[in-house]
């Protein structure tokens, strides 16, 4: 499943309280996904990591009620204590801790609730992990635990990631690298010795260290040491081909209507004005870019308005729309 679908089925999930277990390779934002959905609810989220447990972490540690005169269980302070009512406990990296400690986790997966702690009733539980397939050091889930959960796959999409990007910030040169090689958003290879690999997570690192401003003589291996040599090396030619670009503030304006002649320069350009264009952008606006944008190849032009749609841009608004629909209509199809 791609990301946003994804993260409409775990809406749904988390709803009913139905444990579910994400499943995809390292990297990708499995555990970005929940927080998000966490955050836009204003609902509660604690990230466990399993294999930073021993087994008997979960239960808590005994302790002897003068009271009572019993030995009781001092609840961890790690578990949600009710204080939220709503929220969602992350299991992530379930199926890397021992078994012991998947085995201990049993009780508060299948029936939230384990030893005298029992979970929250407004509180969901969602797991992630890595496939087997993906190289990491990870054992089998136990049968009876496995069928608790509902099981999601998520893959990589590169347009969706792009309007994710945009929507963040991104440095328009990593946005437009990966809409023009969609392929180089994630390149890992499970069989390869190599410590560094492509990622949507280390293209976010890469956006930082671009950022960064670093020196000429250190951009080369600290993104190397990030997506790996062959993809920086790629990276940074793309970039340094793509040249001059223009004023992002005069295309704006409606002063520039020069547009670059390089696929590398249109895809950075591309970005800027996705970038820069939001839902309350004045008509004026519009007019400008839309009359920008149609001096660009047609597939260049019908990219960036299609991100502008997606941003909830409403470029019907603009005196130029039916232009361009005469001019460019014909590729929407």
């Amino acid at each position: 499943m791609r990301p946003v679908e994804v993260k409409r089925a775990l809406t749904h999930l988390i709803e009913q309280r139905v444990p579910i277990f994400l499943w995809g390779p390292p990297g990708i934002g499995k555990s970005s996904i929940v927080r998000q959905i966490a955050e836009e609810r204003g609902i509660g989220f604690m990230d466990l990591r399993l294999t930073l447990l021993d087994p008997t972490d979960l239960r808590g540690m005994p302790f002897f009620d003068q009271e009572s005169r019993k030995a009781v269980w001092a609840e961890p302070v790690f578990l949600p204590d009710g204080s939220r009512k709503e929220g969602i406990l992350f299991l992530d990296e379930l199926n890397t801790a021992a078994p012991m400690v998947q085995a201990s986790a049993y009780q508060l997966i299948l029936d939230r609730r384990i030893g005298e702690y029992e979970l929250p009733e407004g509180w969901a539980i969602v797991a992630a992990g890595n496939r087997e397939s993906d190289r990491g050091v990870v054992f089998r889930m136990p049968a009876p635990l496995a069928n608790r959960f509902v099981h999601l796959e998520m893959e990589i999409d590169a347009s969706q990631w792009r309007s994710w990007a945009l929507e963040n910030g991104f440095d328009a040169s990593v946005v437009g690298f990966i809409a023009a090689r969609p392929d180089a958003l994630f390149a890992f290879d499970a069989k390869s010795s190599h410590r560094s690999f492509a990622t949507p997570r280390s293209w976010e690192y890469v956006d930082r260290i671009v950022k960064s401003t670093p020196e000429p003589e250190l951009l080369m291996p600290l993104i190397a040491g990030t997506v790996g040599e062959e993809l920086a090396a790629e990276f940074l030619g793309w970039r340094d081909a793509a040249g001059e670009l223009p004023d992002i503030d005069d295309i704006l304006a409606g002063r520039e209507t020069t547009v670059p002649e390089s696929a590398n320069a249109l895809y950075v350009v591309s970005s800027m004005i996705v970038q820069r264009v939001g839902a309350q952008s004045s008509v004026e606006l519009l007019d400008n870019v839309l009359n920008y944008i149609m001096g660009m190849p047609g597939e260049f032009s019908v990219m960036t308005l299609k991100e502008l749609q997606k941003r909830g841009v409403l470029v019907e608004k603009s005196s130029v729309w039916k232009s361009w629909i005469r001019e460019f209509g014909y590729l929407l199809a």
